[in-house]
């Protein structure tokens, strides 16, 4: 007995702790459940099982037992422990109904006990009992009827008898009592149900049935969610449900059969049902194309929810793929399916997309191509991606990268550019796949069409109006159906005539969808009413009668509209008994009205409606009977005009079946003509075409041919090879299954020689030969073939031989000599070895190079016998450093690979020691002052040279960085400066060797412009132009000057002299003329400024002429273009110089335009304009800056203008 017993919360629900002491020792602790048992319903029969895990200090004990018996039977009851997953299990193999019970587990060490229960239900299978022992118990229990309560209604499959011809599936009506009404017209397609009024009402009366049924354990059943797929790879279904018990059992079912579940989530077991408040959710894990089925919830013994499951079996052909974007650009994720599908489900980040304004989903025609659009991209929309077909997915990642351009605190643009795609060519991948599922959709249409017509053939045609209905005979006239005469109708409310089989009854009774008959009043006298009229329908021409039939013998009186009527023109009034009869000879539209009969206070009336069957013109009906032919791809049209009459239904069919609007299939109803259209026909849209104009009086009906032509099917196939020989090749195949609608002419037949890609056409032949003879081959030779079959529509789709075939029996050559090392380094090695000896009489066309590594026993082949190595040696490159590796060599002949050579020495993949030696290093290198410097130099050595560096001879400043790698070293000065200028000098050494490499690098600027231009003429004809020098002649030894000359003449800049190392430059002039001149400095970066002189020179504007006249000449003239402007292309983030020159007087004012927007004050452009030389620079050209260029040039006598464009590659 423990003295203190302290009730303890432990955090796992449902679990009591008793602690026996007031203080636990440092380091103990009472025991407790980290994993507790779960309650389980289980089938009679199974293995049912408890699992725990304890925690304690010291390590606890567990015990087993139940409420209602004890658990001391090892062969019912079995604890075990697994010290590996510290897991307790308490097992019941081949479990029964007695052992359902409150189970518990105590856990005990000496501070304190644990304890938890949980609940077995065991689910009884009475039918698994003998019949001795049922008898036994139960002798007067029905167990059929127990049997029946306890299983789903949807028996397994290896228990449903057979059903009879015409028999629905009962899955039919449980899927449809859970079904939305959305979805009854696709289930009833899918079960073949056509007839949906009497569908609809007998599902109303199951449903008021099933309602009362579950009225006995429910209060209320809604929100019924049908069963979906997550892209976790699980499906649920759920819903609302207010149990009146809240004890009641809950069982489900697959396809009839129970299946059991665990109301732990995150347990183990595959299936479960969660339960919070009173929503329901049963979900299944992992999904496997097993787990398609009907599934079936029921409380107690009444069926709840029924939903059916389908997976599709789909598979991925292309995968979406990474997807890298900007922001405020359009992302596209996209694949390819293996068969065409509606909707696949897209989910972003673990959540569902749908069509909206952020995702666009798009479906290509075939449904085989799937794309999703993420608009306007930001940061926020990066994640994982997934694509979920059925039990199939795929993911993958978008990267949005921000917008660097964007101003700071400013949202940019949206951009029209999208990123992604698969980078694969997803039509042409959807294409084939479509073209193999239409070849296959083909084929089981062919065999369908055959098991259509050999069932037709064996069985009498149906009329398509059930079984009640006479067949309608058909008419003379070119496929038209004639209305049959209806019979006069009899009294006493009945009727027993009709129009033709689809007319409704006319006379007393009414049809289905006539009024009912309006209810005689009531006078409380002994006689009445027994049957009264009703409203009819009346052909006209044709007679009709009306019958009152009462309840005893009286008099009574007709009246039409309120008019009475008498036995006089046509009508005939008469009594029989107790029976009033009132008959219209031959009905015509006036007698039509409310008719009434009238017995006292007694009273019954009728609406008599008179009209014609409807009809067709018989021309048009011979025009509509004629065969519409037309080929594959084409549209076919049929129509046929008609009287336009009120409540007429028109009907298409195909092959008896209604044809309706959608799909291919385009129905046009104008006011009195009908218009069929079937879009692309196929081959299997062949067949008769019906129309049917139907009203209350009657129908008529009338009948086309559909005939689809196309080019035949392939052959069919295998290719049989009958013979082959040294010198032939026979083969047989077997005519193709679809002539295409016109009988084969004759097959055509190709070749082409294994390896190569050239088909040659060896003949043809009639089409009542499936054989062909191939005398021109060669010995060991391989072939393929494939075979066309022809019909006037064209040729076929060929079929192929499914393996090359061979002229003759294979001779190999024997092996070559064993292989020898040439030479090798850390990538190659290089071999040569010598032909076969035995070459078996057969020319060697080339080698096979084989290799093994070492430690291992697999040869790995370096090339095909289809690309033999010509010639006695090989470069193997396929190789990994430090490895060992040997090689064999085997003869290729017309036969194949022959028998390998033995193997050559083992020898490792290394470089040869050798001395260092660069490659193709650069000697000279300019930098501008301010950017970074580097110096990449590549070389060659074995083993590893040490590298160093000199500036000048001397070692290298701390800020200069040294980068070495396998193969290259590099010198890096983060910021230039012309200090830097100077002699770096590279050293390598190694044990072999050493050597050494200079480079001259040269840090400058743009140099600063001369000085002061002056002109001086030091003889006539001759100007000397001298400068002061540019600052930076001292600094840069490499500068010197450029000499610009302009006179008034050409006024057009050009230079006269270039590379002056002096300060002065001689210039010719002629007399008459103003010289300007322009004096640059320029060195490896470039021009400076120029420096201007002043003028030479006097600008006469009068010339004279015979030495007497004198002329005024003016050098007023309209702006023209000298220079056009040039296309450029340059790379992004280079920089650009644009000009042009342009001439004009007086001076015209140049504009600058970029795509028509003037870009004079845009600072991004500099722009100058020096005496008729425009330019345009960029510093470094963007994305944006293409476009179409235009200079315009403007003055008082005109205008002038040039463009060209600007292309910015990436």
């Amino acid at each position: 007995m423990f003295s203190v017993e302290i009730k303890m919360r432990s955090k796992v629900p449902g679990v009591m702790i008793s602690q026996f002491v007031e203080t636990l020792p440092e380091g103990r602790s009472h025991p407790d459940f980290t994993r507790k048992p779960i309650a389980l319903t289980i089938q009679e029969g199974k293995l049912a099982f408890f699992k725990a895990i304890v925690i304690g200090d010291p390590k606890p004990s567990i015990t087993w037992s139940r409420n209602n018996g004890d658990v001391s039977d090892t062969s019912r009851y079995q604890a075990k422990y697994d010290p590996n997953s510290n897991e307790h299990t308490f097992e019941m193999p081949n479990v029964s109904s007695d052992q359902a019970d409150m189970y518990k587990c105590f856990a005990t060490n000496e501070y304190g006990r644990a304890m938890v229960t949980v609940m077995l239900n065991v689910i009884e299978v009475l039918y698994k009992k003998g019949r001795a022992q049922q008898q036994a118990e139960a002798p007067d229990i029905d167990f059929k009827a127990i049997l029946a309560k306890r299983r789903s209604k949807v028996r397994p499959k290896s228990e449903q008898p057979e059903r009879k011809k015409g028999e629905l599936d009962p899955k039919f009506w449980e899927i449809l009592l859970s079904a939305d009404k959305k979805d009854y017209e696709r289930i009833c397609a899918e079960f073949g149900v056509t007839d949906f009024r009497w569908m609809l009402k007998k599902l109303n009366e199951m449903k008021k049935e099933r309602q009362e049924e579950q009225a006995e354990f429910i209060k209320s059943l809604s929100n019924l969610k049908q069963m979906s797929m997550k892209a976790d790879n699980t499906a649920s279904f759920e819903l609302d449900m207010d149990l009146i018990d809240p004890n009641s059992r809950i069982f489900l079912y697959k396809d009839g059969e129970m299946i059991q579940y665990t109301r732990d989530v995150g347990g183990e077991m595959k299936h479960s049902l969660e339960e919070v408040g009173k929503k329901y959710t049963f979900n299944i894990k992992g999904l496997l194309p097993d787990d398609a089925g009907l599934y079936q919830l029921d409380v107690e013994d009444v069926n709840i929810f029924s939903t059916d499951f389908k997976i599709p079996m789909v598979d991925f052909l292309v995968k979406i793929q990474e997807v890298k974007a900007m922001e405020r650009e359009d992302a596209v994720f996209e694949c390819v399916l293996s068969n065409p599908f509606s909707k696949i489900l897209w989910f972003g980040k673990n959540l569902p997309l749908e069509q909206g304004d952020k995702y666009d989903i798009e479906v290509s025609e075939d449904k085989l191509i799937h794309k999703l659009v993420i608009k306007d991209c930001l940061v926020v929309d990066k994640g994982i991606y997934s694509a979920c077909a059925g039990i199939k997915s795929c993911n993958a990642w978008l990267i949005v990268e921000a917008d660097k351009d964007a101003q700071k605190g400013k949202k940019t643009a949206r951009k029209a550019t999208k990123a992604g795609g698969s980078g694969v060519e997803l039509q042409k991948i959807a294409q084939e796949q479509h073209m193999k599922l239409e070849k296959e959709r083909e084929e089981r249409k062919a065999q369908i069409n055959a098991a259509k017509e050999t069932a037709s053939a064996a069985a009498p045609p149906s009329t398509p109006e059930g079984d009640a209905a006479r067949a309608v005979p058909p008419s003379t006239t070119g496929g038209s159906t004639a209305p049959a005469v209806p019979p006069s109708t009899t009294g006493g409310g009945t009727s027993t005539s009709g129009v033709t089989a689809a007319a409704p009854a006319t006379g007393g009774a009414p049809s289905e969808s006539a009024t009912a008959p309006k209810a005689p009043k009531d006078t409380g006298q002994e006689h009445g009413i027994a049957c009264g009229l009703s409203d009819t329908y009346a052909i006209r021409g044709q007679p009709d009668e009306l019958t009152v039939k009462m309840n005893s013998h009286c008099d009574g009186d007709w009246f039409k509209d309120g008019e009475p009527l008498t036995s006089k023109d046509g009508r005939s009034i008469a009594k029989d008994g107790n029976v009033h009869k009132l008959t219209i000879e031959s009905c015509a539209y006036d007698d039509a009205g409310l008719y009434r009969f009238v017995s006292g206070e007694h009273s019954t009336e009728g609406n008599v409606t008179v009209g014609d069957v409807p009809e067709f013109d018989p021309d048009d009906l011979h025009k509509f009977s004629k065969p519409v032919i037309v080929r594959v791809g084409q549209n076919a049209t049929f129509k046929m005009p008609f009287s336009p009459q009120e409540s007429l239904v028109i009907k298409w069919f195909k092959d008896g079946a209604e044809v309706k609007d959608g799909g291919g299939v385009k129905i046009v109803k104008e006011q009195n003509l009908c218009r069929l259209l079937f879009r692309d026909c196929l081959r299997t849209d062949t067949g008769e075409i019906k129309i049917q104009l139907k009203n209350p009086f009657g129908a008529v009906e009338a009948t086309s041919q559909l005939i689809v032509i196309d080019r035949p099917g392939p052959p069919d196939g295998p290719v049989e090879i009958v013979e082959t020989s040294s010198s032939m090749i026979e083969m047989k195949w077997n005519p193709p299954k679809d002539d295409g609608g016109s009988a084969v002419t004759n097959y055509i037949i190709e070749r082409k020689q294994a390896g190569q890609s050239l088909w040659t056409k060896l003949g043809d032949v009639s089409a009542d030969k499936t054989t062909f003879r191939d005398r021109n081959v060669a010995h060991t030779k391989k072939y393929n073939y494939r075979i066309y079959a022809q019909n006037p529509e064209g040729l076929s789709d060929a079929l192929e031989t499914a393996e090359s075939i061979m002229a003759g029996i294979m001779i190999l050559s024997g092996p070559p000599g064993a292989p020898k090392i040439a030479s090798t380094s850390k990538t190659c090695i290089n071999l040569t070895w010598t032909p076969p000896v035995d070459d078996k009489g057969i020319p060697i066309i080339g080698y096979q190079v084989e290799k093994r590594k070492k430690d291992t026993n697999q040869w790995i082949a370096l090339n095909t016998v289809n690309e033999p190595i010509e010639g006695e040696n090989y470069a193997v490159k396929a190789v990994t450093e430090g490895a060992e590796y040997e090689f064999r060599i085997s003869g290729i002949n017309e036969s194949g690979a022959g028998e390998p050579s033995p193997p050559s020495e083992m020898v490792c993949a290394k470089n040869p020691n050798m001395r260092p030696c660069f490659r193709n290093p650069e000697d000279f290198i300019v930098v501008r002052a301010g950017n970074s410097l580097r110096v990449k130099i590549n070389f060659e050595a074995e083993p590893q040279p040490h590298i160093t560096w000199l500036k000048d001879d001397e070692p290298l400043s701390p800020w200069i960085n040294v980068i070495n790698t396998e193969g290259m070293s590099q010198l890096v000065i983060p910021s230039s400066q012309r200090s830097d200028s100077a002699i770096y000098t590279i050293k390598a050494k190694n044990s072999v060797g050493e050597a050494s490499f200079d480079i001259e690098v040269r840090v400058t600027d743009e140099p600063k412009p001369p000085g002061p231009v002056e002109l001086e003429q030091t003889v006539h004809g001759k100007v000397e132009v001298s400068w002061a020098p540019s600052p930076d002649q001292e600094l840069d030894d490499r500068l010197y000057y450029v000499v610009a000359e302009c006179d008034s003449n050409t006024r057009v800049w050009k230079n006269i002299a270039d590379r002056l190392f002096s300060n002065t430059y001689t210039v010719n002039i002629l007399p008459g003329r103003e010289y300007h001149f322009r004096v640059y400095a320029k060195n490896d970066m470039g021009l400076s400024d120029p420096s201007d002189s002043p003028t030479w020179g006097i600008n006469s504007n009068k010339v004279m002429s015979d030495g007497s006249k004198q002329m005024d000449v003016k050098f007023e003239r309209p702006p023209s273009i000298l220079v056009p402007l040039k296309v450029h292309t340059p790379p992004k983030g280079y920089q650009l110089y644009m000009t042009c020159a342009v001439r004009g007087c007086p001076t015209p004012t140049v504009t600058w335009y970029l795509n028509d927007i003037c870009i004079n004050w845009d600072k991004n452009y500099y722009i100058t304009n020096s005496y008729g030389i425009c330019s345009m620079y960029i510093l470094r050209v963007r994305s944006k800056d293409s476009g179409v260029y235009k200079v315009v040039a403007v003055n008082s006598f005109g205008k002038a203008e040039c463009s060209t464009k600007l292309v910015v590659r990436d």
